[in-house]
C-alpha cells in the first residue's frame, strides 16, 4: 500500500501525536520534576523530547529489518500491534493510566533518579509500544527516499511538540485542569480506536485475502 496522498502525512502526525500524547504526560513530568529548578525542567524536556525523536526514527529505518530477522510478516505485526493500540485507547477513553507505558513500580522508582528525561519519561511513557508500532507500520507502506524523509519530519514534528507541551506544562496543567487533561485524553483514546481498527483490518485482509473478498 502506498501512501499517494499528502493529507495522509498529516492525519499520520495526529495519530502518532495521539499515540505519544503529550498532554496526558504532564502530570507526570510535573510529578518527577516537582523538586527540580527551572533550567533543570527545561533540560529534562529537551532531553526527553530528543529521546523520543532517536526512538522513533530507529523504529523507522530499523523496523523492517528487525521484523524480517524473527520472521513477522508486516500484516501480523498491523494485527499485533492495533491491538495493542486498540487496548490502549480504551484505556485512555476511560482517563486510567495504561500500565505497558509506565507502571507504579517504575514511577516510584524514577522518583528516586536523578534523571528522568529518557526512563521513564521518553521511554516507555511517550515513545512506548504504541508509539512505536505505528511507526513501523506506517514506515513501511512505502520504499522511497520521500516516503521516509516526509516520516522523519513527522517524527520531527511531533518531537517538537512534546518538547513545547513539556516546556509549558505548568501553565497547561493550571489552565487545563485534571478535568480538561482527562477530556484530552479521551479525544486522544477515540483517534487510536479508530486506528487502530483500521490496522487490525488491513492486517486481516491481508492474512486472509478470501475475508476481504467477502467485506468487499
Amino acid at each position: 500500500m502506498l501512501i499517494s496522498n499528502w493529507n495522509e502525512y498529516l492525519q499520520l502526525l495526529a495519530g502518532l501525536v495521539s499515540v505519544v500524547n503529550p498532554i496526558g504526560a504532564i502530570p507526570t513530568f510535573m510529578a518527577l520534576t516537582a523538586n527540580r529548578t527551572h533550567e533543570d525542567k527545561k533540560r529534562t524536556a529537551l532531553v526527553c523530547a530528543s529521546s523520543v525523536f532517536m526512538v522513533l526514527q530507529v523504529s523507522l529505518l530499523a523496523g523492517e529489518p528487525i521484523l524480517n530477522f524473527f520472521s513477522i510478516g508486516l500484516p501480523a505485526f498491523r494485527v499485533a500491534g492495533g491491538i495493542l493500540i486498540l487496548l490502549m485507547g480504551l484505556r485512555m477513553l476511560h482517563a486510567t493510566p495504561d500500565p505497558s507505558r509506565h507502571t507504579p513500580e517504575e514511577h516510584a522508582e524514577s522518583s528516586e533518579k536523578e534523571s528522568v528525561a529518557v526512563v521513564p519519561l521518553a521511554i516507555p511513557l511517550l515513545s512506548g509500544p504504541g508509539a512505536i508500532s505505528t511507526t513501523i507500520v506506517y514506515g513501511h507502506m512505502e520504499n522511497s527516499w520521500l516516503h521516509y524523509l516526509l516520516m522523519s519530519t513527522v517524527i520531527l514534528s511531533v518531537s517538537l511538540i512534546v518538547w513545547v507541551a513539556l516546556l509549558v506544562a505548568p501553565k497547561i496543567a493550571r489552565f487545563m485542569g485534571q478535568t480538561g487533561i482527562n477530556v484530552v485524553t479521551r479525544v486522544m483514546g477515540l483517534m487510536l480506536a479508530a486506528i487502530a481498527v483500521e490496522f487490525i483490518a488491513k492486517g486481516l485482509s491481508a492474512l486472509f485475502p478470501v475475508l476481504a473478498s467477502i467485506v468487499a
